[in-house]
Parts: structure tokens; sequence; C-alpha cells
């Protein structure tokens, strides 16, 4: 049990990773200098120009955010996903590692309860505001966390995958 505490510094160094990422004004991660300066992606404008829906309020399209902007907009959301799947792993680690009953289902509740506190904790930072739909893509990549542990566990299960 003592080695068990080691495995939930993972997941709380994340979430301190999480939280720093939150506290940055939305000026000190803007990746529209970058894409612009260093990547030509003007190109792709006739690609995606035909791509338009409205997200928390705003439009996202090429014609509203340029096409660097739209760009950085699947990044910062595709982040999202990404992070939160990561946290939910590592809390499942650490679950499983301390012998918790249902690790999937708490590993599922604490990562979205933390994507929740993180968008109040994103209202009360700078120029940056807290979104439901946020939370929502946060717990998409904590179920694509989940669908990863049960394809792993049934492959480890299923005889014919270890031929």
């Amino acid at each position: 049990m003592k080695n068990s505490l080691y495995w939930w510094l993972a997941p709380i160094a994340w979430m301190g990773v999480i939280f720093y990422a939150s506290s940055q004004p939305y000026q000190e991660q803007d990746l529209k200098p970058f894409l612009s300066n260093y990547i030509d992606v003007s190109f792709l404008a006739p690609y995606l120009d035909w791509i338009r829906f409205t997200y928390h309020h705003s439009e996202v399209s090429v014609a509203e955010l340029g096409t660097a902007g739209f760009i950085e907009f699947f990044i910062r959301k595709g982040a999202h996903v990404t992070v939160f799947m990561i946290l939910f792993l590592l809390f499942y680690l650490a679950l499983t590692k301390s012998a918790f009953q249902k690790p999937i289902l708490t590993a599922l509740t604490l990562t979205v309860l933390y994507a929740a506190l993180d968008e109040m904790h994103q209202g009360m930072t700078p120029n940056r505001t807290p979104y439901i739909g946020d939370v929502v893509l946060d717990t998409i990549g904590a179920l694509i966390g989940v669908g990863l542990i049960l394809l792993i566990s049934k492959r480890k299960k299923d005889p014919i995958s270890k031929k």
C-alpha cells in the first residue's frame, strides 16, 4: 500500500500542469503568431472554408478566424481531449495500484470533477472564460481513456489476440 502512494504523484503532477496552463492568459498561449510566422497554413483555406459552426457563442470558420485561427481552434480543443485522457489514465493507474474498487468509474468521476474545477479556475484567469463545452470535451477525452482501458483488458483476456 505504501508504494501505491507514489502512483498518485503522476496524476497530481499532471493536474499541476493543467492548473498552470489554465492560469495563463490567452495571449500567452496564442498559437496564431507561430502558425502565421513559421508555418504557412494559408494553402489550407480553400479546403477548410466550407466548415462553419458556432462554439461558445462565436462562429468558428476560416472567414471569421483566418486559417491560422481556425487551425488553432482545433489544436486547442484537441489538447483538451488529449490532456484529460492522460489525466484519466493516470488516475486509473493510481487507483489500480491502490486496490480501489471500480477504478474506471472512480477515475472517470475524478477526471470530470477536475475538468469542472479547471473551468471554474479558468474563469478567474484574465482573458479566459469558463465554458461547459470544454468540460464536455474533457469528458470525451476521459471516455476515450475508458475505451483504451477496456480494449487493452479485452485483448489481454482474448486468447486469439495472444497468438
